[in-house]
């Protein structure tokens, strides 16, 4: 089990919040940093600062915290495990977009459809049927992205880079289910440019076969600004607005 921010980790019944609470005052200060760190990767690559989404990684961290971060200015937020936002999410006063970042098991994809907006681990066709089958039953529709392993580990979930053509046409099927991109999870390194290729090779793989598709979610807080550099359209980050979690 990885402790980096967004990674899949399974627990999808893991126990409920247990960070410190953010104030307004730390989460607007946080997010300002974020904000202006952001922008130096962004002249370097010759890209638009627009053209890259924040989503404060918010697990394990309470409703109040979330709360401040709304108040801040911050709308997208990623959660990794079912039970923990099935606890929180009705909490939160302010309005948030909630995203699923975890590896999601089958048999909570009935629990998902009704937390989130958008799922950025999907990376089975099995997974895609049953949110298909439970999103049509609501009238409803649901942003994915495709989780690839590039890095090839086995720890980690995500079809391989030569499926994803294969797969890509196979869901287009499932009409409830909108593809907007790809994610990746690099091996965790101390050095953030060991995930370059790795950021690469994922906008590679967009670019060649599936253009059309503009979001690439890659990026955590020690390695966002070489993943900006690549092409990263959302950066997950938890850490560097969080803290430190006081379990994974």
């Amino acid at each position: 089990m990885n402790g980096r921010d967004g990674e899949e980790t399974g627990l999808n019944g893991a126990a409920g919040p247990a960070g410190p609470v953010i104030s307004r005052g730390e989460a607007e200060e946080r997010l300002a940093a974020l904000r202006e760190g952001i922008l130096d990767p962004c002249r370097t690559a010759g890209r638009d600062p627009s053209e890259v989404s924040i989503l404060a990684v918010s697990k394990t961290f309470p409703a109040e915290s979330v709360d401040n971060y709304v108040l801040a200015g911050q709308r997208d937020f990623g959660e990794s495990y079912v039970k923990e936002a099935r606890d929180k999410i009705p909490l939160v006063k302010g309005k948030a977009v909630w995203h699923y970042i975890g590896h999601l098991q089958t048999n909570k994809a009935k629990h998902a459809v009704n937390l989130f907006t958008v799922i950025h681990a999907l990376d089975s066709l099995d997974l895609a049927a049953e949110l298909n089958k439970r999103l049509i039953a609501m009238g409803s529709t649901m942003d994915v992205y495709v989780q690839v392993n590039v890095s090839g580990e086995d720890s980690k979930s995500g079809i391989e880079p030569e499926e994803f053509p294969n797969f890509l046409d196979a869901l287009r099927a499932y009409a409830a289910l909108v593809p907007v991109g790809l994610m990746t999870m690099p091996p965790w390194d101390p050095d953030p440019e060991v995930s370059r290729p790795h950021f690469r090779k994922l906008r590679e793989l967009r670019d060649k076969h599936a253009p059309d598709l503009k979001g690439l979610s890659m990026g955590m807080s020690g390695d966002h600004r070489v993943a900006i550099e690549e092409g990263s359209t959302m950066v997950r980050i938890g850490t560097a607005l969080f803290g430190e979690r006081t379990r994974p």
